[in-house]
């Protein structure tokens, strides 16, 4: 936060470049594969809260991404009246994918029940073509949470493609998710 280090050189420093020495900490989380390309996750600050755990949706994002079937999906929490959060996931698969739907579902919770574990279960998981994004290519989560969980949303000026949102909005209906399961 700019603000709250502004005059504060101390703690720019202690909040920026003591974590790991000689590099700064962007706050943005990612991986190298085993050929050497750099993915980058997300932020890591970027966490739900579910029922009083609270999990990165970075890390879920790499699990559900671990599907051979998937190309690209984006990881949200949205309300629950219990949990407080649920996770939900948004895929998109790969052009040549003859999966149903719902064996894909049911895999890809699956998948992220064993490896983070029961807490962390996916709410859902539903197939998109594709994802909102700015024109630099940024999936817009913050437009993600907005529409599953029914609330007010500006569009932003970055986004590349404002039709997605109507896109979205109708697979959200369809099943019946967040905000759109009592609509």
């Amino acid at each position: 936060n700019m603000l709250g280090i502004w005059k504060n050189k101390e703690r720019f420093k202690n909040s920026y470049f003591t974590k790991f020495e000689g590099y700064y900490l962007s706050g943005d989380g990612g991986y190298k594969d085993e050929d050497d390309y750099i993915f980058i996750t997300g932020r890591v600050d970027d966490v739900i809260n579910v029922a009083g755990h609270r999990f990165s949706t970075a890390d879920m994002e790499e699990v559900v991404s671990s599907h051979e079937e998937i190309a690209e999906c984006a990881v949200i929490g949205i309300h629950d009246e219990l949990k407080g959060q649920v996770p939900f996931a948004l895929v998109v698969t790969k052009s040549n994918t003859e999966m149903s739907h719902f064996q894909l579902q049911q895999e890809i919770e699956n998948l992220v029940r064993h490896q983070i574990g029961a807490v962390a279960s996916l709410k859902s998981c539903v197939v998109v073509k594709r994802l909102p994004k700015t024109r630099s290519g940024k999936t817009l989560r913050r437009l993600l949470r907005s529409l599953a969980d029914g609330e007010a949303y500006q569009i932003p000026s970055t986004i590349d493609d404002e039709s997605i949102i109507e896109e979205i909005e109708q697979v959200l209906k369809e099943y019946k998710i967040g905000f759109y399961k009592t609509t």
